[in-house]
């Protein structure tokens, strides 16, 4: 038996107020001064003195700011890269994510092609990255999707919506500070946090599930019912817990897999748009024949907080539409693999996807 060697965040500060170290903490790590730090920040802060004006910017450092209204895209993080080396005649010092899932991914994606010939679609799949990313960084300002600590970065390419899945991936540094969260709407807290939810019952009823991902998946499971079902939190300690079980999520799948939810949201991420976490939501809510337990107390969730899902996403797609997501949902193997065994492909048939779609 040969078992994965996984790489983990190296380094990883906790507590409200610890963005402000952030400067402490690059400093060691700049190069030299034509070596900038870029800062991929998501837009929402932009004007945002409260968050920007504690972003650390000497020498050339420059800061982008991205919108995650859409999901990472692999020509964007090309445009990106270009752009970066175009800019400067030295490699940059590290790339520093601040934002969500989507800008964590770009954060992760930038910095492996930046050491990485070609074009980011070809590195989409497990293990194709060759060469060691710079430096980067990731500070998360939403929690749920567990980017900060994955070894993927997801990105819709031209022919699929999937990560890329290397050593070189996660983060060398995360800055968990859980008072950049305290202003996310509620239907997107909603949405995120129900992707770590996901995460956990995808892990712990998933075929490679063992006593790693067990102990991850039961914890950060036990911090959404506690946030998402009880009344006794003050803002603070649900702002702290659900960083953390954003963080346990994540690493839930380390050495395990996501299964049929993440698979089918893939399929309407690449071919709607539809973002990932509430895309996780409207294809969860169909699946209690795979998962009847926890779908059970998702809807208990979704009622308790006044959550109503966009309906009827699929209702006027072509044969041809479907048959799009049908192919992305069925490239996912592994996926399906864990949430099914290693004879998933008789129970999950082409009409069967479609037949899934259309309810939702």
């Amino acid at each position: 038996m040969s078992y994965k060697n996984f790489p983990m965040v190296s380094k990883v500060v906790f507590g409200r107020g610890c963005f402000n170290q952030l400067g402490d903490i690059l400093s060691p790590k700049r190069l030299n001064s034509k070596a900038p730090f870029i800062y991929i920040v998501d837009d929402v802060f932009k004007g945002n003195s409260w968050l920007t004006s504690r972003i650390p910017l000497s020498y050339d450092d420059k800061i982008y700011y991205i919108s995650a209204d859409q999901e990472p895209k692999t020509s964007q993080v090309d445009e990106l890269v270009e752009e970066i080396i175009l800019a400067y005649k030295e490699r940059p010092s590290g790339i520093i994510g601040i934002g969500g899932g989507t800008i964590m991914d770009l954060a992760k994606a930038i910095s492996i092609m930046l050491t990485n010939d070609g074009e980011s679609k070809d590195y989409q799949g497990w293990d194709l990255v060759k060469h060691a990313a710079i430096y980067h960084v990731g500070v998360p300002t939403i929690s749920g999707t567990g980017a900060e600590v994955s070894r993927t970065t997801v990105l819709t390419g031209p022919e699929k919506k999937l990560g890329i899945n290397s050593d070189y991936t996660p983060f060398d540094q995360v800055v968990l500070d859980p008072e950049l969260t305290k202003d996310v709407p509620k239907d997107q807290w909603f949405y995120t946090g129900m992707d770590c939810f996901i995460h956990c019952i995808e892990s712990l009823n998933g075929t490679f599930l063992n006593a790693f991902s067990k102990t991850y998946g039961e914890k950060a499971y036990e911090l959404c019912e506690e946030l998402f079902l009880d009344n006794n939190l003050s803002d603070e300690e649900a702002q702290d817990k659900l960083m953390m079980a954003s963080w346990h999520g994540g690493m839930s799948i380390a050495y395990s897999q996501v299964g049929v939810a993440h698979a089918m949201s893939y399929g309407l991420g690449y071919l709607l748009g539809t973002k990932h976490g509430i895309g996780n939501c409207i294809v969860f809510d169909q699946l209690e024949e795979f998962y009847p337990e926890g779908v059970a107390l998702f809807k208990k969730m979704k009622a308790k907080h006044d959550i109503n899902l966009p309906q009827g996403l699929c209702a006027n797609l072509s044969d041809s539409e479907l048959d799009i997501m049908i192919d992305v949902a069925l490239s996912l193997e592994p996926l399906w693999e864990n949430a099914l065994g290693k004879h998933w492909r008789k129970t999950i048939t082409r009409d069967k996807l479609k037949e899934l779609y259309l309810r939702m």
